[in-house]
């Protein structure tokens, strides 16, 4: 990825969808996508967040996006089903999905660990993500080279004390990963996942309230690796736990 520089046609005629596209992260990554060429759909909870990324999508000359409303959190496998129904029929294939959704929770020790909170990360960060991947399958095969991004944490890669939920919910995401990326192999389809580290996000600013967000890269400052995967570039790249950072 050393030498990965992204041209401006890079992801021209790609269908991406992106969740959580609404801000942060998932903004940066549904806004990147479409300035290099791609048609995004973007997945989020909040309309009027989403038709602003639309907006500013139209606004810098970019393929047309379409927006899918959905609160992750009550979501059925039906809606899932759907969903994948309506990008085939509307986009006949997918390219690529980032699951960039997630759920932070309360931070705390694990004695003080909350039951409904705890089944509201999980269905969120793990249970979403597994389902709508599972339905989306046989659109992603459709594709020439798909590619499947799970967004990790560095508390899914090494478990931190008071990270509870959310840190369990993202070592799922990695195994999650791994599994589907070993089903994937010598496929069309490859899977990875992206640990985005410190970045200016609202997320950020929930678990470190102390920290000056301005000492942090933003998710623009990132994208280079999420053009990366999405991109034909990393067709090799299958089962790797990156790091944007």
């Amino acid at each position: 990825m050393l030498e990965f520089q992204a041209t401006k046609d890079l992801l021209i005629n790609k269908t991406i969808l992106v969740t959580g596209a609404g801000d942060g992260i998932g903004k940066a990554a549904a806004l990147s996508y479409a300035k290099y060429g791609a048609t995004v759909i973007l997945l989020g909870k909040t309309v009027k967040k989403l038709e602003t990324v639309y907006d500013q999508i139209i606004a810098q000359g970019s393929p047309q996006p379409a927006i899918i409303p959905l609160d992750l959190k009550g979501a059925t496998e039906q809606n899932y089903k759907d969903m994948a129904e309506t990008i085939e029929e509307q986009f006949g294939h997918l390219d690529g999905v980032l699951h960039n959704a997630s759920l932070l929770g309360a931070l705390g020790p694990f004695e003080h660990l909350d039951a409904k909170s705890l089944e509201d990360i999980m269905k969120v960060n793990v249970t979403a993500p597994a389902i709508m991947t599972k339905a989306l399958l046989p659109v992603l095969r459709k594709a020439p080279n798909a590619s499947i991004i799970f967004t990790s944490s560095g508390v899914g890669r090494k478990g931190r004390a008071f990270w509870g939920p959310y840190s369990f919910s993202k070592f799922a995401t990695e195994g999650m990963m791994q599994v589907l990326a070993d089903e994937c192999d010598e496929t069309s389809v490859r899977v990875n996942s992206i640990n985005p580290g410190a970045t200016r996000t609202e997320m950020r600013a929930k678990a470190y309230p102390a920290e000056d967000p301005m000492a942090l890269k933003t998710p623009e400052d990132i994208m280079r690796t999420y053009l990366y995967l999405m991109a034909d570039d990393s067709k090799a790249v299958n089962g790797e736990a990156l790091s944007a950072q």
